[in-house]
C-alpha cells in the first residue's frame, strides 16, 4: 500500500526540537484520502459575529494612530505590523504531479509546475527598529508569480498570489473583537510593559497574550512558519505551514539569541546563510475535518496535529543569493505589500482575522504610501522586483 511522508508535529514557538522518526508518521495516502474533510463553504465554516465590522473599524483606526506615532518618531511611515526587514529572496514553488486526489486542489496545486516566489523575512512588530535580542514572533512572506485562475477582484489585474505566515501555529489577535481590545491596550500603555502586563493579567487569555514575548530567539532560516488562519483550498479548509526541510536549516534551530550578538543578529545571520547555502521548505497543508476541535473563526488555538497531520504538497527552493539588497528591501517596503486578498478566489482566506485583513490592509497601505509619497506597485513579473 502506498504510503506518503505526514508531519504530525508541531511546536508553539518554533521549528520542532526534535526530528526524529517517532514525530514523523508513516500513513497511508488511501486512509487519509478517505477522511471527513469539511467543505470550505459547509454551515459553520464562518461565522461572523454581531457587531464585527464596527470593531474591524476600530482596528484600522488603531493601526493608523500607531503608524502615524511611527512616523512622528523616524519621519518614515512603515506597515502596522511586521515592520523589520529581515531578509529579502527570490527562489521557486515546485508542485510535484503525483499528489493524491484530496491534494489536488486550487490552480496552485491541481497539477505539476513551479511558480517563481519572491519572499520576505520580517520581524512581527509596527517597529522597525526593535532589538533582534528582544523574543517576538517572525514573519515570513511569499508572492508566487505566474499563477493563473480565477482571481479576486483586488488583485485581477496580476497573475500573482500572496501568501503570509508567522513563526507560531496561533495568534494572539486572534479575532476581530481581539485585536481591537489588544491594540487598544498596546496604544495605551505599549510605553509601560509592566502596566500592559497588569491589564493583560485580567484577561481570559492571558497566556496567550503574554506567548508573543516568549517565542524561542533562534535563526530565521530554522523556523517553522505557519499561517494560523484557515483558507480555502479549492474544495476543502486547510491552514498551512513551511517546514525547513534541509539538514543545515534545521541544525541552525541548535543556535539561540545572545545578549553578545548584537541588535541585529538575525539578518547578519540570515545574510551569511544564504550567501553560502541553497535552502528549502516543506510547504504543507492541515486540513479540516472538525469544526469543534479546529475553530475557524478563532485563531487562538492551534489545530492538534496528531490527530490532524500535516501534508506536503509543494517545495519551496531558494538558491544561494544576496538576502540583504539596499534596494529590493527599499522597493519592497516603499512600494510593495502583501495581502492574502491578492489571489485566487479557490484559495479565499476564511475566518474574522482574515476578514479584518480584507479592509485593514488596504488602510494601512494607503497612509503609508500617502505619508512616504510613495505609490504602491503591483508587480506582474518577479524579475520587475530589483
Amino acid at each position: 500500500m502506498a504510503t506518503a511522508a505526514v508531519d504530525t508535529s508541531a511546536s508553539f514557538s518554533t521549528f520542532p526540537e526534535s526530528t526524529t522518526d517517532e514525530r514523523i508518521k508513516k500513513l497511508s495516502i488511501d486512509d487519509l484520502a478517505k477522511r471527513n474533510y469539511i467543505r470550505w463553504d459547509a454551515k459553520g465554516v464562518e461565522n461572523p459575529p454581531e457587531g464585527e465590522e464596527a470593531d474591524i473599524n476600530e482596528v484600522c483606526d488603531l493601526i493608523n494612530q500607531m503608524q502615524r506615532i511611527q512616523f512622528n518618531q523616524h519621519r518614515h511611515a512603515f506597515g502596522g505590523t511586521h515592520a523589520r526587514t529581515q531578509g529579502l529572496i527570490k527562489g521557486t514553488l515546485v508542485v510535484p504531479d503525483d499528489l493524491p486526489k484530496h491534494l489536488k486542489q486550487t490552480e496552485l496545486f491541481s497539477k505539476g509546475g513551479s511558480f517563481p516566489a519572491a519572499c520576505r523575512y520580517s520581524t512581527e512588530v509596527g517597529d522597525p527598529g526593535i532589538d533582534d535580542r528582544i523574543p517576538q514572533p517572525r514573519g515570513f512572506a511569499i508572492k508566487l508569480f505566474d499563477v493563473q485562475g480565477e482571481m479576486y477582484d483586488a488583485g485581477a489585474g496580476w497573475p500573482t498570489q500572496d501568501i503570509e505566515f508567522n513563526n507560531t501555529p496561533a495568534i494572539e489577535l486572534a479575532d476581530a473583537k481581539t485585536t481591537k481590545e489588544i491594540l487598544g491596550l498596546r496604544v495605551k500603555y505599549g510605553h509601560d510593559k509592566e502596566e500592559l502586563y497588569r491589564q493583560l493579567e485580567q484577561r481570559k487569555d492571558t497566556d496567550l497574550q503574554k506567548a508573543r514575548d516568549q517565542v524561542r530567539n533562534t535563526h530565521l532560516e530554522s523556523m517553522r512558519q505557519y499561517s494560523q488562519t484557515p483558507y480555502r483550498f479549492g474544495d476543502y479548509v486547510v491552514k498551512y505551514c513551511l517546514v525547513p526541510s534541509s539538514e543545515t536549516q534545521r541544525k541552525l534551530y541548535e543556535e539561540t539569541v545572545r545578549p553578545e550578538h548584537g541588535n541585529d543578529i538575525l539578518h547578519r545571520w540570515l545574510q551569511e546563510f544564504h550567501n553560502t547555502h541553497d535552502a528549502e521548505y516543506q510547504f504543507q497543508v492541515q486540513l479540516l475535518e472538525n469544526l469543534e476541535e479546529q475553530p475557524t473563526e478563532y485563531a487562538g488555538t492551534p489545530w492538534d496535529p496528531e490527530k490532524y497531520p500535516w501534508q506536503t504538497v509543494a517545495t519551496l527552493k531558494i538558491p544561494k543569493q544576496d538576502s540583504f539588497s539596499y534596494d529590493r528591501k527599499a522597493f519592497w517596503e516603499d512600494h510593495m505589500r502583501i495581502d492574502p486578498w491578492h489571489g485566487l478566489k479557490s484559495f479565499q482566506p476564511l475566518g474574522s482575522v482574515n476578514r479584518l485583513r480584507r479592509v485593514l490592509y488596504p488602510r494601512s497601505s494607503e497612509l503609508r504610501r500617502k505619508l512616504n509619497g510613495r505609490k504602491e506597485i503591483h508587480l506582474k513579473h518577479i524579475d520587475d522586483m530589483p
